[in-house]
């Protein structure tokens, strides 16, 4: 996705290059009948085509709002996303009894870690139609890579990972029931967010909404040249060739807002959230670890003369 980055012009113009380049023939064609050969003898008065103009910028407008709409909800719910993935690692730290600060205890927190980025990016990979456990098969082990290669829906799969964990970690007494509603309620905010975009990734902008904005201004392009010809001559080349491009622009740029999960520059940047994502877990895991270990080497003075050693775990 490009951000804040200059978009070459050749990229902007490259998508219309198809509807520019028939604009340019059938304006200079127009203009040759017309000049040398007097074949065009309708003059059509040039109320009509800016009636059509005013009728053609309100339909994109209409459009254009609406697809922004698509691309900010579809950033909204990515946000959701991030703010639902902290908050469920912080739950799952704090509310594990742990006063030993076991190995086993940071492994399960370590491991709710990177099984939630796995999500994040298993998520990202579904909506662009990518394959899903490519991204993530180092951040699952063997038992819940296989686990998840089994299910069609794989971001689906890890939630029930999550809630097995869960569910284990109450029977063992390590949370108690009221923690598992909570973690349990976060769970399913994460499931709502998945939902919402699938929603949108599968709900099609209507086909016969952009069908008639096309054969409508494709209308005032044919028109217009019968109106202007007598006021700009050949002038009306780069004229009608300008005013085509900027409504043909408009018209991309709602085409692709309207689909914020097609890989497209425009797109909602969710392999980048999800970099995001996975570094904030993983330094939410290691900086609870590190200040456990900092408690008990205060706590214990017969231990300072041991150095902590980076990704070392201390059962004490």
């Amino acid at each position: 996705m490009l951000l804040r980055k200059r978009i070459p012009l050749q990229y902007t113009l490259g998508k219309i290059r198809l509807e520019l380049a028939l604009v340019i023939v059938y304006t200079i064609g127009f203009e040759i009948i017309h000049h040398f050969y007097h074949a065009v003898s309708i003059n059509i008065p040039i109320a009509v085509p800016a009636i059509i103009g005013t009728i053609i910028s309100l339909l994109l407008a209409f459009k254009s709002n609406q697809a922004y709409d698509r691309w900010w909800e579809a950033r909204t719910i990515w946000g959701a996303i991030v703010n639902d993935s902290r908050t469920l690692l912080r739950q799952v730290i704090t509310f594990y009894e742990d006063p030993d600060f076991s190995v086993e205890a940071n492994n399960f927190k370590e491991r709710f870690a990177k099984r939630q980025a796995a999500w994040c990016y298993a998520l990202a990979q579904a909506l662009r139609g990518k394959d899903p456990v490519k991204p993530i098969k180092s951040l699952l082990s063997e038992k819940e890579l296989r686990f998840v290669e089994n299910h069609k829906h794989v971001p689906n799969a890890i939630l029930m990972l999550h809630a097995k964990e869960i569910k284990k970690a109450k029977e063992n007494k390590k949370i108690n029931v009221y923690q598992q509603v909570e973690i349990d309620n976060t769970l399913t905010r994460l499931c709502d967010s998945m939902g919402k975009c699938e929603r949108i990734k599968n709900t099609i902008f209507p086909t016969t909404y952009s069908m008639y904005i096309r054969f409508t201004l494709f209308l005032f392009i044919l028109l217009l040249p019968f109106g202007l010809t007598d006021y700009l001559g050949w002038i009306q080349i780069p004229v009608i060739a300008t005013i085509g491009a900027a409504c043909f622009l408009i018209e991309k740029m709602a085409i692709h807002l309207q689909d914020p999960f097609e890989g497209k520059p425009t797109d909602t940047p969710m392999v980048s959230i999800s970099n995001n994502i996975e570094k904030n877990l993983m330094q939410m895991v290691h900086e609870y670890r590190n200040e456990f270990e900092e408690e008990k080497f205060a706590h214990n003075p017969t231990l300072h003369h041991i150095q902590p050693v980076k990704n070392a775990y201390f059962v004490l």
